[in-house]
């Protein structure tokens, strides 16, 4: 029906050809990241959730967003007009939500074809059962997802612990202390310890659903007999020791792939010993800053969040019967573990329950693709050799919805790029999926449905900011509110004046 090749592949075309120069990375110095839903319409009488049945399936990028950079929790606003987080994946996942109110908006005025039909409940809507939505990302997500082990037969994209703040524990424990940047990397590639990954094609694509054993690492094995059972991606990071100190001849895992993301105050911290003891895993973590701490927790935990409460946020659900869930998460060639992504994903949230009606934890399938993504770190750092000068991440984000008016919005410190001081705070200083010009378009939505056909959770009280309106969607907030309780107790969430904006 559709593999995970084919998915990585439409990403990677859509990105060179409908995605303009305009945002994207210097060629040979600068790398991103990219992230994107896919929307697959079956055959009526298929099932559109197996990617491996035979049918022909149609295939559209309805979203896309790369990125790699967060602003400090100084920079933060509450007029709600600046983004905070701007990894690829949560741009992704805003372009797509400007996506579904456009949706929402063909639907209610009957104008054409919608991807929502009429729900059993007054002015509420539902996704058409002919079609579902997949997530890629040309990496793993930061935070928990992203450590994985690492084999000693395995190139090290990044250097061992050696720096003093790795083993000051005071520091660490604090949690005060930020990665040296903002950007998502294991270590500087230019540094001497740091040697260079391999990029040879390995020889199968980790198509793995929930619970299967993962069979693909990055790069190929090349030397060194590996255990029955045992490769760098099919261990607990707890059972790490155990392995170590298997028989000589044997692969041993000698470190973890890092993570920048730290852990939330209240969660146990990190031991930050030299090699594969460094990370504890299953943990809330927080994105790092360049020395301002960011509110903006790991890409890891928001993707577990959508996995339960859906991609459609608080507002969208006034108008939904049941969450806009993602059927599959497909990665991208990179350093990858099965058993990481699904521990980060729905292994953390495997347990909650008494959720409200509608809402549950999603049996995603989780693939990788055996396609590298031409603009990664790894990819323009093989490319480039010797050339002079460090490569850097991209500084720019950007956002494409498959919506009729303003598309692409391409920003880089969470405003559009080009914004001056003098400008900020005026309208053309607004991304088109910041959080006060999503709330404009829910606005604009409402206006043109009779008050009548309203949803009755928007009728049953007077309702003035962004706020009001996100705590009126009460199923979604008690599903939140039990996800909090059961499983993400320590969530780091923006206090609620940043929310007052109407």
């Amino acid at each position: 029906m559709w593999t995970a090749d084919e998915i990585a592949l439409l990403c990677y075309e859509h990105y060179g050809i409908r995605l303009p120069k305009k945002g994207k990375p210097e060629p040979n110095h600068e790398w991103t990241l990219l992230a994107a839903v896919v929307k697959i319409q079956c055959p009526a009488d298929q099932d559109c959730d197996t990617p491996d049945k035979p049918a022909q399936v149609t295939k559209e990028v309805v979203s896309m967003g790369t990125g790699t950079k967060c602003i400090g929790q100084s920079k933060m606003r509450k007029s709600g007009d600046i983004l905070n987080d701007s990894h690829a994946e949560v741009i992704a996942r805003r372009s797509f939500q400007r996506y579904l109110l456009h949706q929402l908006q063909l639907a209610a005025t009957l104008k054409e074809d919608s991807i929502f039909v009429p729900g059993t409940q007054k002015g509420l809507w539902k996704l058409r059962r002919d079609l579902i939505f997949v997530f890629f990302s040309s990496h793993t997500p930061c935070g928990d997802a992203s450590i994985i082990p690492m084999l000693e037969f395995e190139d090290q994209p990044c250097c061992p612990v050696i720096r003093d703040w790795a083993s000051n524990s005071s520091v660490e424990a604090s949690s005060n202390l930020e990665a040296p940047g903002n950007e998502r990397k294991c270590e500087d590639p230019d540094n001497p310890v740091t040697k260079k990954m391999r990029l040879e094609p390995v020889t199968a694509a980790g198509e793995v659903t929930n619970g299967a054993a993962h069979h693909q690492s990055f790069g190929k094995q090349e030397s060194g007999p590996v255990s029955p059972g045992i490769n760098s991606c099919n261990l607990t990071v707890e059972g790490l020791a155990a392995v170590t100190r298997i028989a000589p001849g044997s692969a041993k895992v000698i470190d973890v792939y890092r993570t920048g993301a730290k852990c939330v105050p209240g969660e146990a911290g990190d031991s930050g010993k030299p090699g594969a003891a460094f990370h504890q895993v299953g943990l809330l973590r927080v994105k790092p800053g360049r020395g301002d701490r960011t509110r903006s927790m790991s890409c890891s935990d928001k993707m577990a969040r959508w996995n339960v409460l859906g991609c459609q946020g608080a507002l969208l659900m006034h108008f939904l019967e049941e969450p806009i869930y993602l059927s599959a998460v497909v990665i991208g060639k990179c350093p990858y573990s099965q058993e990481a992504m699904q521990r980060a994903l729905t292994g953390r949230c495997q347990n909650v329950s008494a959720l409200p009606k509608g809402f549950g934890v999603q049996e995603l399938k989780i693939l990788q693709s055996d396609l590298l993504f031409e603009q990664s770190r790894c990819a323009v750092q093989a490319k480039r050799a010797d050339s002079p000068g460090r490569l850097v991440p991209c500084g720019a984000a950007i956002s494409w919805s498959a919506v009729p008016q303003q598309p692409l919005d391409v920003t880089a410190n969470g405003f559009p790029q080009g914004t001056t001081k003098k400008t900020i705070g005026s309208l053309q200083a607004r991304s088109q999926i910041s959080k006060v010009e999503l709330f404009r378009s829910f606005q604009k939505l409402l206006s043109r449905i009779a008050r009548d056909k309203w949803p009755d959770s928007l009728r049953v009280q007077k309702l003035d900011t962004y706020q009001d309106y996100k705590e009126a969607a009460s199923s979604y907030q008690e599903a939140w509110s039990t996800l909090r309780k059961q499983a993400f107790g320590s969530w780091i969430r923006n206090p609620p004046d940043y929310h007052q904006f109407k």
